[in-house]
């Protein structure tokens, strides 16, 4: 559920949230709704991954040496994203956004 609704899914999910965040106000801007639907996706994605963790904890299939190799890099991706979330025009973030799922749908069809 986590790659469906998660991760993978915030290819879906943010213009979702996004339209959902204009309909439900109108009168806010569209760089104010991108934000909060970037902002809702993160944080439906930290539940998922909590909830997924948990169930790999309890099953016994977490690797602690392997995944000890990633956390620093994922803190510091998430501070950096917290830090500059604010500080980026709307239109960067929809083309670093287009241009993260690109590279992985490259790495994926080479893979």
């Amino acid at each position: 559920m986590n790659g469906f609704f998660g991760s993978g899914g915030g290819v879906i999910a943010v213009p979702l949230l996004e339209r959902e965040q204009r309909r439900q106000d109108p009168d806010i801007p569209a760089a104010e709704a991108m934000r909060h639907a970037h902002a809702d996706s993160v944080a439906l994605i930290l539940i998922l991954s909590l909830t997924a963790a948990v169930s790999y904890f309890f099953s016994g299939g977490i690797d602690f040496a392997a995944a000890w190799q990633y956390i620093p890099f994922g803190a510091a991706g998430a501070v950096a994203g917290a830090l500059f979330l604010r500080k980026i025009r709307a239109s960067w973030l929809q083309r670093l956004f287009g241009a993260l799922i690109c590279a992985a749908a490259v790495r994926t069809l080479l893979s």
